[in-house]
């Protein structure tokens, strides 16, 4: 939305959606839980599959993070022009970031804390 002097106020969304967010609990943990579930189910399968296939740590533990990416950023613009500022798409997708972030981290901890499980790459 621009304002009157032509500069574009970029708040409005997020703080729309935070009204909605805090005003539904129920709903947001309708969107959330499964978010969570499937990004883990997607982190579990990419990283012991890498196990099983004996990749590097290192290669493992990327590949893994990234197919559980959602790349929300993508999805908030798209629901957003599609379906509109106050559709339940967009709604969904700041919840998705929301809930992402702290997942993802998550996993990260995770891919910390089990480095053991793969192999080394031999020095050169």
């Amino acid at each position: 939305m621009l304002t009157e002097s032509g500069i574009e106020k970029n708040h409005d969304f997020n703080s729309f959606k935070g009204d909605v967010i805090v005003a539904n609990p129920l709903t947001i943990l309708w969107i959330a839980i499964p978010l969570f579930i499937q990004t883990n189910l997607i982190y579990w399968l990419g990283y012991s599959l890498a196990r099983v296939l004996r990749l590097d740590y290192e290669d493992a533990a990327p590949a893994a993070m990234i197919g559980a990416s959602n790349h929300f950023e993508v999805a908030i613009a798209t629901s957003t022009m599609l379906f509109g500022l106050s559709s339940g798409a967009a709604l969904a997708t700041v919840v998705g970031v929301l809930i992402e972030v702290p997942v993802m981290l998550m996993l990260v901890k995770i891919c910390l804390g089990t480095t053991h499980w793969f192999p080394r790459k031999k020095p050169i």
